[in-house]
């Protein structure tokens, strides 16, 4: 950095005085700093943006995969349909002209068909984009409100995994941000959670029917197990001849991966679902379904590229591993501690302990550490304090101290120094 200066008869370009470069440098490396630690600071955050980004392109996807389908299926009805006309000599004049009317209104449907998941397809790449640009404007002088955002994305995200969807959707329209959360995509899948939790498989089915090829590329088991529970609940009627038939159309496919289990579950026509022996009581309990219900949710979120744990919790334990030690575990925990909550001790137990050479004083005042610029010092009552916050009370309170915990009132002059070796 140059600084103009005036002359002092030996030279028109006389060096600077060094207290004015000296602090001239300083100003200008904590200007400089700021910002690239916020920089850094942001740059490791968007590391973890990966779902906020491929839950709307997979989305985009299926979408385009399904419009795709019902083209196909559409114009080769449509093909064969002409191809039967005119290879027929059967079809009167009349036959043909009410025959080829019908294709027609089949293609103005499928034109209507085709306009509105165009539409869809162009609401979604909308969603793309605005993604794709929040996290563009993502910069060290927004950080704070980009932060924010972010927080309440989170929490919506946590929301909808927990099935709060109207209290997800309100909190996105008064943040003005539907494109960035998922309500769409979770609405979809609280269809099908709602129908197994009243003992019906037709939607889930539907489900692994419409997203057949990706479920079978990662070996998802979850359309067996509906077949299986499905089979059972035939059971559970007493209705064993149409039992059987269910398992001969859709179990016996299953048979050369899954025999064992396809063994297991046929054996339910003679114990019956009053049997005590363990083995197959099992299959009759109403957890089975709350079963079917998590597994959804697994394969529902691996098919869309999501974490299987909320980010909220991911997020949480990411924190919470830094503060994880056995002391936080006893019982004389203090109360100022996350890990003193319940909740918190449940996230954070398959947490390792976190690995600390050096304890470190974190004053209970100001929230500040305690170090040899700002030593603690010891109240009669043995309570500690940084001397800054010690200091700060008894320039209001001529000399006074008050312990804000305990209550205790002492002069300023009956504190004693501590030492941190």
């Amino acid at each position: 950095m140059e600084i103009d200066s005036l002359s002092n008869g030996n030279s028109t370009n006389a060096a600077p005085p060094p207290n004015i470069s000296a602090a001239a440098a300083a100003a200008t490396t904590a200007t400089a700093t700021t910002p690239f630690t916020k920089l850094t600071q942001l740059t490791e955050a968007l590391k973890l943006e990966h779902q906020f980004l491929r839950v709307p392109f997979e989305h985009y996807k299926k979408t385009i995969r399904a419009n795709h389908r019902a083209v196909e299926k559409e114009v080769t009805s449509v093909i064969s349909g002409v191809a039967d006309v005119a290879d027929s000599n059967s079809f009167s004049k009349d036959d043909a002209v009410n025959h080829l009317t019908s294709l027609v209104s089949r293609l103005q449907g499928l034109k209507r068909k085709l306009e509105e998941g165009s539409r869809t397809e162009h609401l979604q790449v909308q969603k793309c984009r605005a993604r794709l640009n929040h996290l563009e404007s993502a910069d060290a002088e927004n950080l704070s409100e980009w932060n924010n955002t972010r927080l309440k994305r989170i929490l919506v995200d946590y929301m909808l995994r927990m099935s709060y969807y109207d209290t997800a959707e309100k909190l996105a329209e008064s943040s003005n941000m539907l494109d960035l959360v998922d309500i769409d995509v979770f609405q979809e899948a609280k269809k099908v959670i709602d129908a197994l939790r009243v003992k019906e498989v037709s939607p889930a089915l539907a489900w692994c029917a419409d997203n057949k090829s990706r479920l079978k590329k990662s070996k998802s088991k979850f359309e067996f197990q509906l077949r299986l529970q499905e089979f059972i609940e035939l059971v559970r009627a007493e209705n064993n001849l149409r039992a059987i038939t269910y398992a001969r159309k859709y179990l016996a496919p299953w048979g050369a991966t899954h025999m064992k289990e396809l063994q297991r579950v046929m054996a339910t026509l003679a114990f019956k679902s009053n049997t005590e022996c363990t083995t197959y009581k099992v299959l009759f309990e109403p957890k089975q379904w709350d079963y079917l219900v998590d597994q959804f949710k697994q394969e529902f979120c691996r098919l869309y590229g999501m974490t299987l744990e909320p980010l909220l919790n991911i997020y949480l334990q990411a924190g919470l591993s830094a503060l994880n030690t056995p002391y936080c575990y006893e019982d004389d925990c203090t109360k100022e501690d996350p890990l003193s909550q319940e909740s918190f001790r449940k996230l954070a137990l398959p947490l390792p302990y976190s690995k600390q050479h050096h304890s470190k004083l974190v004053c209970y005042i100001t929230k500040e550490l305690m170090d040899t610029e700002n030593p603690p010092q010891v109240l009669p009552n043995g309570y500690v304090y940084s001397t800054k916050a010690l200091a700060e009370m008894a320039k209001k309170t001529n000399g006074k101290i008050t312990c804000p915990r305990t209550g205790l009132v002492c002069n300023y002059s009956d504190l004693v120094k501590a030492y941190i070796s």
